[in-house]
């Protein structure tokens, strides 16, 4: 997302995947309102009681790392992982009133302690990123706070797209974006640039990047993808998305292709309205659906959805994000993609124009959204969808499916294990080679 923001403003209309907008006293009411989620250690603790005989053990022990976790969470555990969110500074420990009006805390790690979230996404405009040291220790200690607390581990992600998108622009080495890239017609400098980006995100501690963007840009008129995507051609954008996932997973990273059902041919940015994409069931087939199958058979390990209505896919006139029809009937019955779906940011007008924020994340899970991203008010989200699970609207065992899948990608990542961050691996000579390559190609 190119546009940045500062105090809450925006400073430009293209911002993807977070364009967070302050709730200020209202957000600290409702923060101080708000029962925050249990601890996973207490009931891990009499689970592994209750499992002490031979035949319970053995059955325990065979289950994975991430079902042994589920296993030990409550149901406030469970609706904490959904809920991937920003935490305002550049220090773990650091206050920030930000962060007091929102959620009722100081500082990003008692964030984390209070509200336990699956996940936190950094951005420039959140004062997170200020130097390469200080990134490497904002996560080393936000993910300490949640190894302190009992919860499961924190996925720690960015939107890291090179070219317009570009979070952490002023630390990284400075590679091509997707449209540069897609004009070398090499996919292999899709797979490169993607490496690279993975191998200094996780020299920083960063575990998930939002990319690689899958849209196919055929309308020359759109004012959110643009230079975003490798092209206009699915048949040439399709390789080179399913490269670059392949190179993120080279760096052990995981990858994010955006925006589900497709973003290419809208006049509309999504962050403040609500574009409306008229392509048959039969175009989509043929014209958007195609990078998001080939980044699924590269085992991308999420798929972002997009605050677009395609009326031809679903006539209700809800955005992809709130629509069971696209993404559990399409994204995971046709496509057969078995990951973690994630809403784009749930505060951008595209998604909030119809329902109001409570029952946006309830509609949502109820689409098949496993990661909430960046609700407006996380307080009152996470308790519309802790009442919803309670009134029977949403079972529990359908927010085990989604936990099930994040705590999955969490251990495929390593993400229970020690994470060692190198800030000084950035800008390296083989990376500044690589960077130099393409550019020189796609000129």
């Amino acid at each position: 997302m190119p546009g940045l923001r500062q105090g809450g403003v925006m400073l430009a209309a293209l911002l993807v995947a977070g364009c967070s907008s302050g709730t200020g006293a209202a957000g600290a009411q409702a923060s101080r309102g708000a029962a925050a989620p249990v601890s996973a250690s207490a009931v891990a603790s009499s689970a592994a009681s209750t499992a002490a005989t031979p035949a319970a053990s053995s059955k325990a022990s065979s289950k994975g790392l991430a079902e042994r976790t589920l296993a030990s969470m409550n149901l406030r555990d469970k609706v904490a992982q959904l809920f991937t969110v920003v935490v305002w500074g550049a220090k773990a420990g650091g206050p920030s009133k930000e962060n007091q009006a929102r959620y009722g805390v100081a500082t990003p790690a008692e964030v984390v302690e209070k509200f336990r979230p699956g996940g936190v996404i950094l951005f420039d405009w959140a004062g997170n990123v200020s130097g390469a040291g200080q990134v490497a220790a904002l996560t080393t200690g936000l993910r300490e706070a949640a190894r302190e607390h009992g919860g499961a581990p924190l996925v720690i992600g960015v939107d890291q797209e090179n070219g317009v998108v570009s979070r952490l622009r002023a630390l990284v080495t400075k590679l091509p974006g997707a449209a540069q890239i897609g004009a070398t017609g090499q996919t292999a400098n899709a797979r490169d640039v993607a490496r690279v980006t993975g191998e200094e995100l996780r020299a920083l501690g960063i575990s998930l990047d939002f990319a690689p963007v899958a849209d196919v840009n055929v309308n020359p008129r759109n004012p959110v993808i643009g230079p975003r995507a490798y092209g206009s051609d699915p048949k040439k954008v399709a390789p080179m998305v399913g490269a670059a996932v392949d190179g993120f997973h080279a760096a052990k990273v995981a990858s994010v292709a955006k925006h589900f059902p497709g973003h290419g041919d809208t006049s509309v940015d999504s962050h403040t309205g609500l574009p409306v994409i008229r392509h048959t069931m039969s175009k989509w087939r043929t014209l958007d659906a195609p990078p998001f199958r080939t980044a699924i058979a590269h085992g991308v390990d999420v798929v972002m959805s997009a605050h677009v209505v395609m009326p031809q896919l679903d006539p209700s006139g809800d955005p992809a994000t709130l629509s069971h029809r696209i993404l559990t009937g399409l994204l995971r019955d046709e496509l057969g993609f078995g990951g973690v779906i994630s809403t784009d940011a749930l505060d951008m007008a595209g998604v909030r124009k119809k329902y109001g924020d409570s029952e946006v994340v309830v509609r949502a899970v109820l689409a098949g959204a496993d990661m909430l991203l960046m609700p407006p008010n996380l307080p009152k989200a996470y308790d519309a969808i802790l009442k919803a699970v309670k009134s029977g609207r949403i079972s529990e065992s359908r927010i085990d499916e989604s936990v099930l899948r994040i705590l999955r990608l969490k251990e495929r990542r390593g993400l229970f294990g020690p994470i060692r961050t190198d800030p000084g691996a950035l800008r390296s000579p083989e990376h500044l080679k690589v960077a130099q390559r393409v550019f020189a190609q796609s000129r």
